[in-house]
């Protein structure tokens, strides 16, 4: 069976992301959810717990940069080729803080060749505390098994 002929982009993205949460027990473990995935884009969530609380009485950034790097993977996972992180970047804007709600968006900027550049906002209640550029790099194997010739096309 062809999956690139029969899942579309967007049902393809799922089952990437599908695949790939079945063995994300660290973003599970944080308590992240997945709201929205699409072919380059992923939205995640995850509320800040007293234990991702630091000595200022805020979130840690080690757990705000930890969702927007989750939003980031499955959002370079998207297109049936498994992809991992080259190099990150964040900068922190506001202080989250015990009970946020946290909201990673990724996005693609641009994918060539092995390599890709996404943007990830994290918000709490659409105001932005941090901003990540992610660059990507393809590895050998794709997500959905029977589509991986296809996905080198």
């Amino acid at each position: 069976m062809n999956v690139k002929t029969t899942l579309s982009s967007e049902d393809l993205a799922r089952a990437c992301a599908d695949a790939m949460w079945r063995e994300d027990d660290a973003s599970k473990g944080l308590g992240m959810q997945i709201v929205q995935i699409r072919p380059g884009e992923a939205v995640l969530s995850m509320t800040i717990l007293p234990s991702m609380v630091n000595g200022h009485g805020i979130a840690h950034g080690g757990f705000i940069f930890t969702l927007a790097d989750s939003a980031f993977a499955f959002a370079c996972n998207s297109h049936n080729q498994r992809a991992v992180a080259a190099q990150c970047h964040i900068s922190f804007i506001r202080p989250g803080k015990l009970g946020d709600r946290l909201v990673a968006t990724a996005r693609e900027i641009s994918r060539s060749g092995r390599s890709g550049i996404y943007d990830v906002r994290v918000t709490v209640d659409e105001i932005a505390i941090a901003e990540l550029r992610g660059h990507s790099r393809t590895i050998d194997g794709a997500w959905v098994p029977s589509a991986e010739r296809d996905s080198e096309d």
